[in-house]
């Protein structure tokens, strides 16, 4: 044992540095072989232009929006007619249908004494006439709560608030963006509503769509985190009744599911090869020789993801599936490479 420790293992030692000298003596001098291509600038890399067929399926075209559950406001009730509050014939905190007299308005218009002449004498006899009298009563213009703003005896004109009618009841509401409210064109006048942490989903009818505040648009310039785009500020406002026996309270959040047009067997493709959303858009198809030809297209409905082509592409078409986004020239490319990138 004393031997192999003193003799065998130094010289097994010896020998791997010896290997290990030698081979690196080898790489220091020779090299390594590596194989490259005649023209080392050369770029040999290739930029791909994903392409995607075009398919038919079914397309619903579904636009949920985020709200919340309002009060439907008072509605004013005006005075119809110049005069004094001659009568109030309901009370304050009255709950009123649809007509119920509020209260009436006196006109009193004086006119003109009547003067008669004797003819024998020529004596004038002046008599007074009573003034005309026009009474108007001004309605409930819905039902509800009433809170009267006019006391008896006063005097108002044509237009003077003389009450408010409150309904009681509730609506949800929500903003729109652009892209949401040209889905919604011709919207039908219902949605589903889930109400958050509320019963299970139910229809609210009454719906109606018009210009947002104009308070309620976003920040100037705010862009999105995740797709680098500026996020679209809200342009229009859905609303819709909720119905009775739902209970609900103001404040609480809602989504609205609003579908507007499903079509089956369409023709389809991704919005991302599409230049437009709405009506009409250019598509970018792929031709038999590999050249790119610019096409207008019809368009219909969409989910947010594909869109309906109406005309212009047929069944298995191959369009570029990012739609071109200037004309940078890529060296791989050659004189006509373009850069492409997500656009619409």
């Amino acid at each position: 044992m004393g031997v192999t420790r003193r003799i065998v293992f130094p010289v097994i030692r010896i020998i791997l540095w010896a290997v290990i000298a030698l081979a690196l003596v080898k790489i220091a001098f020779s090299g390594s072989s590596v194989a490259g291509g005649s023209d080392p600038l050369q770029p040999t890399g290739q930029v791909v232009q994903p392409t995607v067929a075009v398919q038919t399926g079914s397309i619903t075209n579904t636009v949920t929006v985020q709200g919340s559950v309002v009060a439907d406001p008072a509605v004013t009730t005006k005075a119809t007619m110049a005069g004094t509050v001659s009568k109030l014939l309901a009370t304050q905190g009255q709950v009123v249908e649809v007509g119920t007299p509020l209260l009436e308005i006196t006109l009193e218009t004086p006119v003109e004494p009547t003067v008669t002449t004797d003819r024998e004498t020529g004596e004038q006899t002046v008599r007074e006439n009573k003034p005309r009298i026009k009474r108007e009563t001004v309605t409930a213009p819905v039902a509800g709560t009433l809170t009267l703003a006019v006391l008896k005896d006063q005097t108002v004109s044509v237009g003077d608030p003389v009450g408010s009618v409150s309904p009681g009841t509730l609506s949800v509401s929500g903003t729109l963006t652009p892209d949401q409210q040209y889905r919604l064109v011709g919207a039908p006048g219902e949605a589903e509503v889930t109400l958050r942490g509320g019963p299970a989903p139910f229809t609210c009818t009454g719906l109606r769509i018009g210009a947002a505040p104009a308070d309620s648009t976003g920040p100037q310039g705010e862009v999105d985190p995740m797709t680098g785009q500026p996020v679209a500020s809200a342009s229009g406002v859905v609303t819709c009744a909720v119905p009775a026996g739902v209970t609900a309270f103001a404040g609480l959040g809602a989504d609205l599911a609003i579908t507007n047009g499903f079509a089956e067997g369409a023709l389809v493709v991704p919005v991302t090869a599409v230049q437009g959303s709405v009506q009409a858009g250019n598509v970018w198809v792929v031709t038999a020789d590999g050249t790119q030809e610019e096409r207008r297209v019809g368009l219909g409905l969409t989910d947010g993801e594909v869109v309906q082509v109406t005309e212009g592409l047929a069944e298995g078409d191959e369009v570029l599936q990012f739609i071109p986004v200037g004309d940078v020239v890529d060296p791989a490319m050659g004189d006509g490479g373009q850069m492409f990138g997500m656009g619409g």
